[in-house]
């Protein structure tokens, strides 16, 4: 080629290349605000993050947990991390609201709500009330449990007046049981229960929390609060069977008063056992029986008492209802129970589950030791009973007792009355559907607890 030609040809490869090199470079600098435009865009062709694994809740921080050997524990509410009105511009979501049916009743029905005008320099007006709460049992004439109901349905009075629901739910809610074993029955109607305490888990479920007290000359705390299905419990229950007592009628004088049966030089029968408090070799003073009732009760109630709210307490007895010997009046443990919101369920057994006299060992002749007090706990705690014989009539009561305190129907109510008044009221629940039986509470003591 010829030299003259060479200085013309890199001329000209140099501004070609100059031309190629620009065109990207133009391209790419227009693109560059596009992509600003969009805040986080994500790349073209690139693969995306996964998802940050989530560290699991610890169970120390759920709701009502049962622990074997604790029960359930009261949740502590904890600081958020994240203020209400985050930078981010993230959408808060709302307070859950409480459930209030709409209101048909009059105006003397309605509640005087709190009116909130501080923040705008007007004076704040607050009424506090009593806030009752009613668990409520329906059952048909067969005694089958009545589903169904809403609660245009009830109607509730307190001192005969009308009050206005204000929270009604029929949601089933986890329960605290507190069982007490009657040790000082016979000894043929002991081996019954003893053989039937392996249903009582098979009621419950793992969101229950069960203690067990045992009671005979004195009630004891076999063992407090745990989960209703931990083996502890199982263990528990089956160390509080007994043998029960003798159902021989002891004589003291005649020609049949001795001890006909002895082993090691005592008699096999203590109430007929000679010398000591029993008297002396000539004549026996028989000594009475006792039957601490009131005293069991009284005891699983004030444990019962420390539980978490939220939860339905009830004191499940099972027992023939007989009551003598205590150091507590039935008095006093009722309105421990009626100020506590405490139920008492049973199961009867024995001689009190008998036709006929079953019902005449509900009367108490002055004097006399109560044959059966169980039902005046009942009816006035808004609980119920079951009378039943053989074994399988007793395990069925188990499961039948604790599905019917599962699932009652549960209202709240603001008491018209004064909120400082500790004076007894009485509550009344009608039920607008015919042929059926209401169960709840004859009323309640208020406490500060109670004061929203």
């Amino acid at each position: 080629m010829n030299r003259r030609w060479t200085p013309f040809i890199c001329a000209l490869t140099f501004a070609f290349g100059a031309t190629q090199i620009h065109v990207p470079l133009t391209a790419q600098s227009t693109q560059k605000p596009a992509q600003s435009e969009v805040p986080n865009a994500p790349t073209p062709n690139a693969v995306p993050d996964a998802p940050t694994p989530q560290a699991p809740t610890p169970m120390s921080d759920m709701k009502d947990q049962v622990t074997p050997g604790i029960g359930a524990q009261t949740p502590q509410s904890k600081p958020s991390a994240t203020s209400p009105t985050s930078s981010s511009g993230d959408a808060q979501s709302p307070a859950p609201s409480t459930a209030r049916p709409p209101s048909n009743e009059p105006d003397e029905f309605q509640n005087e709500a709190p009116v909130d005008k501080g923040a705008a320099g007007i004076p704040t007006f607050v009424t506090n009330t009593t806030a009752v709460e009613v668990p409520i049992t329906v059952k048909d004439s067969k005694g089958q449990l009545v589903a169904g109901l809403t609660w245009r349905d009830f109607r509730v009075f307190e001192n005969n007046q009308r009050q206005k629901i204000s929270y009604f739910t029929v949601d089933p809610a986890p329960l605290s049981i507190a069982y007490v074993i009657d040790q000082s029955l016979t000894s043929d109607v002991m081996s019954k229960v003893n053989n039937s305490l392996g249903a009582i888990q098979g009621s419950l479920t793992p969101y229950d929390e069960v203690s067990v007290f045992t009671y005979n000359n004195g009630a004891k705390e076999a063992t407090g609060f745990t989960g209703a299905q931990s083996h502890l419990l199982t263990a528990v229950l089956a160390t509080t069977k007994a043998t029960g007592r003798e159902e021989g009628v002891p004589v003291n004088s005649g020609p049949l008063a001795g001890c006909p049966i002895t082993s090691n030089g005592d008699c096999v029968d203590p109430n007929i056992q000679q010398g000591r408090s029993a008297g002396g070799t000539q004549f026996m003073t028989i000594p009475k029986e006792i039957h601490t009732l009131n005293d069991a009760i009284l005891k699983a109630a004030t444990e019962l008492s420390t539980r978490p709210q939220g939860r339905r307490r009830i004191i499940y007895v099972i027992s023939d209802g007989k009551e003598a010997g205590s150091k507590a009046t039935y008095k006093q443990v009722v309105k421990y129970l009626q100020t506590h919101k405490i139920a008492v369920y049973a199961t009867l057994v024995g001689t009190s589950a008998l036709w006929g006299e079953g019902y005449l060992s509900r009367f108490h002749i002055p004097f006399q030791m109560n044959d059966n007090i169980l039902p005046k706990y009942t009816l006035a705690t808004g609980g119920s009973l079951d009378a039943e014989r053989n074994l399988n009539g007793i395990e069925k009561s188990y499961m039948h007792i604790a599905e019917e305190a599962r699932t009652q129907y549960f209202l709240v109510y603001y008491s018209h009355q004064p909120a400082i008044d500790s004076r007894f009221r009485k509550i009344e629940v009608r039920v607008d559907r015919p042929n059926v039986d209401v169960a709840a509470k004859d009323g309640y003591y208020p406490t500060a607890q109670d004061v929203r």
